[in-house]
């Protein structure tokens, strides 16, 4: 074992920044999507990639756990200097990821069928939806997959790695965009090819820059991949994360695909517009957010409380700092990002209506999201999934009792409740976490 290296601003930095960078691209990507069919001047096409989009990408991130799972695990082996277990929690990711999308392939189309039943989206909007949906589901085994790649790099602090894996799927996802929807008038079914072809080849990618693993036997020593200690400690952290994110993506899909849906085709139109600010901003946090899993995993793993707190304590001041920069930026330059990503005067209209939310929720957000990290690196799930729960029902109980009052800015104020809910929910639960390593 080696010196732990000290934990400073620089490390945080070096660390979160390319985590930022790279996280930023991802929403992105579907800023792309949106504003490439965002230039026809119907707000159908642009509903219908907005329905779409929310329903697979519940559907993906679902195994969201597989990427803050092998984060928190590979950080804690990372820390405690076992090597061989960290090659093999990367064969183990890659394993869940492949089974996992390989079988939302045959269940999409059952689950797509049963979230439209339940959406008053109109038959026109749900019918390019899952014109969308048919095509880019192809891609669920790579897109999964990477989530795992993500989280074994990111534990080792390798982030700028993931840097270059972000830009090279969001570029050319961009580039696609433009060749098959504005090149070749493929319209809706352009942007899915688009992303099939960028989440394959980037997974193509994700195995070389994890070469390294490869170098050492452990990754395939089976007897270690299948032990069945390690396999009901991982099957237990990601559990208890997939349920926690099974309750995220309810709210999430609610929002857009129910309560948005319920108030027409151009506040749907606009909430999906808004909500890519959301996702831009929660991506750039995330980036500090990743740096606290790191750190506090490998705090947890060599057992050193002193660090943990240190580690707590500089992530969350960064984290501040980078949320209050978005909320400016919102506030100053919110409108005119919303005229860039879509020509719809009335879709423009209804997302100016409900900016002011938008600036209000990197402040809300940020206990939230930066204890998510914390929780995550020390493996402290069953909390996350706990608390979550109970997020959850304040956000329905707030849309039940907001919306008959104030209509569309029910539900943002709703929004913003269930973020509140989230951080104070385990803000409550944070001593418990630090008794853990006593």
């Amino acid at each position: 074992m080696t010196t732990p290296e000290p934990i400073t601003h620089a490390r945080v930095l070096r660390i979160a920044v390319p985590i930022v960078l790279a996280n930023m691209t991802v929403p992105l990507q579907g800023v792309a999507d949106t504003a490439v069919i965002g230039q026809i001047p119907d707000a159908t096409p642009l509903a219908a990639v907005a329905v779409g989009a929310a329903l697979l990408s519940t559907l993906l991130w679902v195994f969201g756990f597989l990427r803050m799972g092998t984060a928190g695990m590979t950080a804690q082996a990372h820390g405690a200097g076992n090597r061989a277990e960290v090659a093999a929690l990367l064969t183990r990711a890659l394993m869940i990821g492949g089974a996992g999308g390989l079988l939302l392939i045959p269940l999409m189309g059952p689950i797509a069928d049963l979230g439209f039943a339940y959406s008053p989206a109109t038959d026109d909007v749900k019918s390019l939806a899952r014109d969308y949906m048919d095509i880019r589901i192809l891609s669920a085994p790579a897109a999964v997959a990477i989530f795992g790649i993500n989280g074994w790099l990111g534990a080792q602090e390798r982030t700028r790695a993931m840097l270059v894996l972000q830009i090279w799927i969001v570029s050319l996802n961009v580039a696609l965009n433009l060749l098959f929807v504005v090149g070749w008038d493929l319209g809706v079914p352009g942007l899915a090819w688009a992303t099939v072809c960028a989440d394959w080849t980037g997974f193509a990618l994700g195995l070389w820059l994890c070469r390294g693993a490869f170098a050492n036997p452990a990754w395939r020593d089976w007897p270690r991949v299948f032990d069945r200690a390690r396999l009901r400690v991982m099957a237990m952290v990601n559990s208890d994360i997939l349920l926690r994110s099974l309750m995220l993506e309810a709210v999430l899909l609610s929002f857009i695909f129910y309560y948005s849906a319920g108030f027409g085709v151009a506040v749907l139109a606009a909430s999906h517009v808004l909500l890519h600010f959301i996702q831009i901003m929660a991506y750039a946090l995330d980036g500090f957010a990743f740096a606290a899993e790191a750190m506090v995993g490998q705090a947890f793993g060599a057992r050193a409380l002193d660090r943990l707190r240190r580690a707590v304590w500089l992530t969350s001041l960064w984290g501040f700092l980078s949320n209050f920069a978005f909320a400016l930026a919102f506030a100053l330059l919110g409108g005119l990002i919303i005229d860039g990503m879509t020509k719809d005067p009335e879709v423009q209209q209804a997302a100016r209506r409900f900016l002011p939310w938008i600036v209000l929720a990197p402040v809300l957000g940020l206990p939230a999201w930066m204890l998510d990290g914390i929780f995550i690196g020390a493996t402290r799930t069953r909390d996350m999934r706990n608390m979550m729960a109970i997020s959850v029902g304040i956000y329905f109980v707030a849309a039940t009792l907001l919306i008959p009052l104030w209509g569309p800015h029910g539900m943002w104020a709703a929004l913003m409740i269930a973020f509140i809910a989230r951080g104070v929910t385990l803000g409550l639960r944070y001593p418990s976490l630090e008794r853990a390593m006593q």
